[in-house]
């Protein structure tokens, strides 16, 4: 069966989404799934704590002195508020770098308070205020790691994207990584479920990747675990489930995307992929935490709100809610 997420405006269904869900252990070895977990579907966003392996494969990591709050941003689709715009500045400068070298493009920040400072003091937004800003300045370390030029970094034939792609057919067990073009302007790379939700998996047990990898995503989990205010912000879920669920680390995506990586569960360390099929990111969030609750990987610390997901409206009163409907197949 997929799992399918309900909007209901009053009492009525508005809107029905279908989406796929993968569960997997290290080895690549499938445990459970909702719907098709051969799925292939882009990763967008998802896909950034391995592509920040590139900081560790290249040697920038080890160059640079990179801290874990610098590799935790890699990771991260912050929210623009002052303590990332500065952390990217201030990343950038370590690799010697200026802003002009980075191809995000700008957009305004996710953080209200954030957008409400610029359109007050009438000022357009920066690259710094683009989400993605800390991935692309992870992909000029290692650009700079490599010997390699600091411009075209985001060309699928950069060394950077080259070394990207080799990471991720090594980490997924996939033969070939598809990809399209994301919308900060780099490659984004697409695999079915179950290859990326094995990706998850080795973020939660290292040692049953590649030796080569092992180092990397230790420390990758290590930064996410340390610094989710990076991956995210404040009252987004990246951010407040990581700081409330022991033994989790979890990156969204783009057009109803996420990955999760779970360590200590009774099917010991597990990686998840879902990918709301209509893309719609209103439903994806509901579905994740419905299979955290399902899994038992939900504590009662999470805030009751996100258990009960509501819609507000502009005045934030209470019009509708989300239902969700997993019934996982067991393997």
């Amino acid at each position: 069966m997929s799992a399918h997420i309900y909007s209901y405006r009053g009492d009525l269904i508005e809107n029905r989404h279908t989406a796929s869900v993968a569960i997997v252990g290290p080895a690549g070895n499938l445990l459970a799934y909702a719907g098709n977990p051969e799925l292939t579907a882009h990763m967008r966003s998802s896909s950034k704590p391995f592509q920040a392996q590139a900081l560790f494969q290249s040697g920038a990591a080890t160059h640079f002195a990179l801290s874990p709050k610098e590799i935790a941003i890699t990771c991260g689709s912050h929210s623009g508020a002052a303590r990332h715009t500065e952390a990217v500045s201030s990343y950038l400068k370590k690799i010697n770098l200026g802003t002009e070298c980075l191809i995000c493009g700008a957009h305004m920040p996710f953080d209200p308070e954030a957008g409400k400072a610029l359109r007050q003091a009438r000022q357009e937004p920066t690259v710094l205020h683009s989400n993605c800003s800390g991935k692309h300045t992870g992909m000029l370390a290692a650009a700079l790691a490599l010997e390699a030029d600091s411009t075209g970094y985001e060309q699928p034939e950069h060394p950077v994207q080259q070394l990207n792609i080799r990471t991720l057919r090594d980490l997924s067990g996939a033969e070939h990584v598809p990809y399209g073009i994301d919308g900060c302007g780099v490659p984004a790379f697409a695999l079915q479920l179950n290859h990326a939700a094995r990706m998850f998996a080795t973020l939660a047990a290292p040692d049953a990747a590649p030796t080569q990898y092992q180092q990397g995503l230790a420390t990758t989990w290590q930064a996410m675990r340390a610094h989710p205010d990076m991956v995210a912000g404040p009252e987004r879920m990246d951010t407040v489930f990581m700081s409330q669920v022991p033994n989790l680390a979890m990156k969204s995506g783009a057009d109803g995307y996420y990955g999760l990586a779970l360590r200590d569960t009774q099917w010991g360390p597990i990686g998840i992929a879902v990918k709301v099929e209509s893309g719609n990111g209103d439903a994806r969030d509901p579905l994740v935490i419905k299979v955290l609750e399902t899994l038992g990987a939900l504590p009662p610390e999470v805030p009751a709100e996100w258990r009960r997901p509501i819609i507000r409206n502009v005045r934030k009163h209470e019009v509708g809610r989300y239902e969700v409907e997993l019934a996982l197949t067991w393997l």
